[in-house]
């Protein structure tokens, strides 16, 4: 077994632990995701990599694994941007990346956002359930996403339906609870080249994150550490981010209050107690709700935290693409595209789409 083997070779002590190369962590995602391996290997290798920390060449060669056996849209289409936010979601704030790509769109970009819905440990809120409540849909056909895009400029797809192998994990994902780096990994799967926006967790891994991403072949993207490893940045306090521009990592400080954008208190969901057992956010109908409608009053051009959070993000999907040159420039052109009525009528378009 290749797992079996490659896990011999870690070392037995966490001072000297041994990494993988690049094409020995493709190896054993390849047999992960063949499933030829068990339930208990496969959650014994990811809590192993979790423990001694993952390399950019591991994840670099689990992303090449993912992504040889996936169905990936958009190949080649310019001024794309991939927008990876957690695929498990969130639990105390609204994923507005949703909001802030529809108005991307609707100020130049061509957004396509990579999600999933009710994925362990967390079963956190995503950008499936806010769509159901604006009568759109996230679709798990690669093609329907390319076709939405050419359209629309916006579409969100299911990551599990780029790479189907995936959904087999998900059990062995819940009873392990804790996150482990497939949590990176899925992120990872994305059209080859296109601009990238990325979500990254608290801790020192912004500039990994984008080595990954750079050595993917990926020229231009910003990861950011914005809530609960969101994509779109704080509004009480600066958001730490790193830029790729070409051969170059640039570190990047979003401050709302440079752009008139900042507030109180952050976007924020009404208050429960802990979820059942094997259930998380996406699974209350009331929350699922709350998302939705925040972001519909968003759209409608409501002001306050949401709005602000929204124009942020929107900015930095414009400038990955290359669409604006400065966070301040698409923070004007996402203030214009939702004050212009421009990022409804893309709803309205992507709902004609759908039906």
């Amino acid at each position: 077994m290749v797992l079996r083997r490659l896990m011999g070779s870690f070392g037995t002590g966490p001072k000297s632990p041994r990494n993988l190369s690049r094409e020995e962590a493709s190896q054993a995602f390849t047999a992960i995701l063949n499933g030829s391996e068990s339930d208990a290997l496969v959650a014994s290798f990811l809590v192993t990599l979790r423990w001694k920390g993952v390399t950019t060449e591991e994840l670099m060669g689990m992303a090449m694994s993912a992504r040889a056996q996936s169905r990936i849209p958009c190949m080649g289409m310019s001024g794309l941007v991939t927008v990876a936010p957690p695929q498990d979601g969130h639990d105390t704030i609204p994923p507005l990346e949703v909001a802030a790509g529809i108005v991307a769109a609707a100020a130049g970009a061509r957004v396509l956002i990579v999600s999933d819905r009710c994925v362990p440990p967390r079963r956190g809120l995503t950008a499936a359930n806010v769509l159901e409540g604006l009568g759109l849909s996230m679709t798990w056909d690669s093609t329907e996403a390319e076709d939405w895009i050419t359209k629309a400029g916006f579409a969100t797809v299911s990551v599990a339906g780029l790479c189907p192998p995936l959904l087999s994990l998900r059990k062995v994902r819940g009873d392990m609870i804790v996150r482990t780096p497939l949590s990176t990994l899925e992120k990872l799967i994305a059209p080859p080249g296109s601009a990238m926006l990325i979500g990254a967790q608290r801790g020192p891994v912004l500039g990994a994150a984008v080595e990954v991403l750079k050595g993917l072949g990926h020229r231009r993207g910003v990861a950011l550490q914005g809530p609960e490893g969101s994509v779109v940045p704080f509004v009480t306090k600066r958001t730490r981010g790193i830029e790729l521009d070409g051969d170059h990592l640039v570190s990047v400080t979003v401050e709302p209050a440079d752009f008139g954008l900042d507030g109180s208190v952050e976007p924020e969901l009404p208050l429960f107690g802990p979820a059942e057992e094997g259930q998380g956010s996406s699974d209350n109908p009331v929350l699922c709700q709350s998302a939705s409608d925040t972001v519909q009053a968003v759209l409608a051009g409501e002001p306050g935290a949401a709005r602000n959070a929204t124009l942020l993000s929107a900015a930095l999907m414009l400038k990955a693409c290359g669409r604006c040159m400065t966070i301040a420039e698409g923070v004007d052109a996402a203030t214009s595209a939702l004050d212009s009525g421009a990022a409804l009528e893309r709803v309205a378009r992507l709902r004609s789409l759908i039906a």
